[in-house]
């Protein structure tokens, strides 16, 4: 399938999802991408799009469960099957991951070569009751004990981080597990998350599942805690979770300013993390 007729059939698949949820309430849409999109296929534009089409849409079951499928199409969509994203706050993190394996077998068995995220819709309003149905049953993870106390800084690096759902995950995982640090997007692509360390793992199991050209886990701190005289609070470096820009440049704009990085780590104590990363001084 060519290029012009995978364009093609994301355009009509995001057309008809757009007809069948007209609500943002429903159906989130990246405008820009899609516009680029239209373009092309309708011949206003000779240029392929420079930005994946993204959904996200916004389901809820015959129980009146809510969860959201975000999916972000490569460029030989429907060839290859979309980035997906699925979050259910209904459900233990071991009832999502096998709704989420659920999800995806079936999508590899059932819809390889077709436009698919319709059927993703449909297999989740049908299949989702059946795992929040289970949660009674599920074991319950046991709690934290003391010697488990423990502050973790996690320093990430990707080969690049462009994509917008990714970039919203991370900004959103980690306000939900509580923890601070950033996100630099770009090439290459940069995260620090620091705070309790189940919290740090927890990010660090979802964020790695996603698809990577490559992703590791350069350097990791891990301090025990003293209750009697140290708080989690205290070791901390950033307030907050951010995503850091550093004027950006480059025929896509995806490089950053290393020196305005470096004088952004050296300011919260991080300095050294620049040569552990780049392999020189930062200055």
């Amino acid at each position: 399938m060519a290029l012009m007729e995978h364009a093609e059939a994301q355009l009509a698949e995001i057309e008809l999802l757009v007809s069948m949820f007209p609500s943002v309430e429903e159906l989130e849409v990246d405008q820009l991408a899609l516009s680029e999109l239209r373009a092309f296929v309708e011949g206003t534009s000779t240029d392929p799009p420079s930005t994946r089409a993204e959904v996200c849409v916004k389901i809820r079951t015959h129980t009146g469960v809510c969860v959201t499928l975000s999916c972000s199409y490569p460029p030989d969509y429907p060839q290859m099957l979309p980035e997906i994203t699925v979050r259910c706050s209904d459900l233990s993190r071991t009832r999502h991951a096998a709704l989420v394996s659920g999800l995806r077998s079936y999508l590899s068995e059932s819809c390889s070569g077709e436009a698919c995220v319709l059927s993703a819709v449909n297999w989740l309003r049908d299949h989702t009751d059946e795992h929040a149905e289970r949660e009674d049953d599920a074991p319950r993870e046991e709690p934290e004990t003391a010697n488990d106390e423990t502050f973790t800084r996690l320093w990430i690096y990707s080969h690049h981080i462009y994509n917008k759902s990714k970039r919203k995950n991370i900004l959103d995982w980690a306000k939900e597990l509580e923890l601070s640090g950033f996100s630099m997007p770009g090439k290459p692509g940069i995260v620090c998350v620091e705070g309790r360390r189940r919290c740090c793992e927890e990010f660090w199991a979802r964020v790695k599942v996603l698809t990577w050209q490559r992703i590791m886990i350069r350097h990791r701190e891990d301090v025990p805690l003293d209750p009697t005289n140290q708080s989690a609070e205290s070791l901390r470096r950033f307030q907050g979770f951010e995503e850091a820009v550093f004027d950006p440049h480059g025929s896509r704009g995806n490089h950053m300013d290393l020196g305005q990085l470096f004088q952004f780590l050296s300011e919260r104590g991080c300095a050294e993390i620049f040569q552990l990363y780049f392999g020189v001084e930062g200055r």
